[in-house]
């Protein structure tokens, strides 16, 4: 149940609200009005600012995604509606050099990358820190569903109390100074406490829909972004076997990633066992431009390297422990045993039972195995050798 108390205690700020002033990166949608709209009601001196990230004529096309130019306009109608000064700040040079290219690239190494945390990495929390320090903030808060507490004089994350809204696997890559700077009131609320609020304060954005894209790629086409940003690079190729047997065409690597099922473009087999008809997407070679493809038992892993690893907690005492593991947003976490290189920043990550479907480019996610709220760090996958790519080898 909504307590405007449990807010103010989340923001861990010592004494009256008054006193503190708050940035809100407010988007245009839903969760970050509200999470200004709070702020305002607790007391404290609110400021909001919002980014845009590419052209705002084109963005003007585009519903649904954070930062586009409606969005903008509704983040500028909910500071109104709050009397609370609000700035835009033009991003877009950097968005495209550190975001876009990068997702562009990674879909050619034929990787699957996640664009909102390099955004975090890269933008957000680093260019809009200084921004938000530079006007005497105390604090920046976002809208996301993930709670910090403060244990032991140390900020740590945790999962929102919301399951189903949950982005914990997005801030992985939060660092411990970030932190100390970062808050998240919405982190104790439900979706449907955060949309009574915003009725209650009759926000503009009460009833406005989640965005379900990356905000600069359209309906979700994630391919026609990357034949955008590298024409010329992007060749037909050949869908083959493990054994390399020529199966059919593709236009693309891009238009595929590892685990996929459906929308292969490959008819059944004559004269194939039952078990070995269906075929997924077991590997993507961006050397020679090949789609491999094969039954789902090629696709188990049981190990993979990360590079990049954050750790939210302090240094681990041990090189080698156990972490209850998420391979991608949606996914349940797994039981793992992480083997950690301090001195190169790369771990070893070994499950406990086989997993499918791993991809290169997405994060690996660590929680505490006693306390799985408990977001203890990750980074990125850079090594997923399945059955295949071993028995290649």
């Amino acid at each position: 149940m909504f307590n405007l108390k449990q807010v103010i205690k989340d923001m861990d700020l010592e004494g009256n609200p008054a006193d503190h002033r708050i940035v809100v990166a407010m988007s245009g949608g839903v969760d970050s009005s509200v999470t200004a709209a709070l702020l305002v009601e607790a007391g404290f001196d609110v400021v909001g600012l919002t980014m845009q990230l590419y052209d705002h004529g084109k963005a003007l096309k585009k519903k649904g995604a954070c930062c586009a130019g409606s969005d903008i306009n509704d983040a500028r109608l909910v500071a109104d509606k709050l009397k609370i000064p609000h700035y835009v700040l033009n991003y877009e040079n950097l968005f495209q050099d550190k975001v876009m290219e990068d997702f562009a690239d990674s879909y050619l190494r034929g990787e699957t990358p996640i664009p909102c945390v390099r955004c975090n990495q890269t933008v957000k929390f680093t260019d809009m820190f200084e921004r938000a320090k530079r006007l005497g903030a105390s604090a920046m808060a976002t809208g996301h569903y993930i709670r910090r507490k403060n244990k032991l004089g140390m900020p740590s994350l945790y999962k929102g109390i919301d399951d189903l809204k949950d982005q914990s696997y997005f801030l992985f890559a939060t660092t411990k100074k970030q932190l100390d700077f970062l808050r998240f009131p919405l982190g104790s609320l439900t979706k449907e406490e955060t949309r009574s609020v915003a009725r209650k304060h009759k926000l503009n954005v009460s009833e406005k829909p989640d965005s379900q894209d990356i905000c600069f790629v359209p309906e979700g086409n994630y391919a026609d972004i990357v034949r955008k940003l590298r024409p010329g690079s992007i060749d037909v190729g050949n869908i083959v076997d493990v054994e390399g047997k020529v199966l059919g065409k593709h236009n693309g690597i891009i238009d595929y990633t590892i685990g996929q099922r459906k929308g292969i473009g490959i008819g059944g087999r004559k004269g194939i066992a039952d078990e070995e008809t269906v075929l997924y997407v077991i590997a993507l070679d961006s050397k020679n431009n090949n789609v491999i493809v094969g039954p789902r038992k090629l696709l188990a892993c049981k190990k993979i390297k990360i590079t990049e690893c954050n750790w939210i907690i302090d240094q681990p005492k041990k090189s080698k422990f156990r972490v209850l593991v998420k391979l991608r947003n949606s996914s349940k976490p797994v039981d793992a045993e992480v083997v950690v290189n301090f001195k190169t920043g790369l771990s070893n990550l070994y499950f406990d039972e086989p997993q499918f479907g791993v991809s290169t480019g997405q994060a690996a996610v660590f929680y505490n195995t006693e306390e799985y709220s408990h977001v203890l760090g990750g980074g990125w996958i850079s090594e997923a050798p399945n059955m295949a790519s071993l028995a290649q080898h």
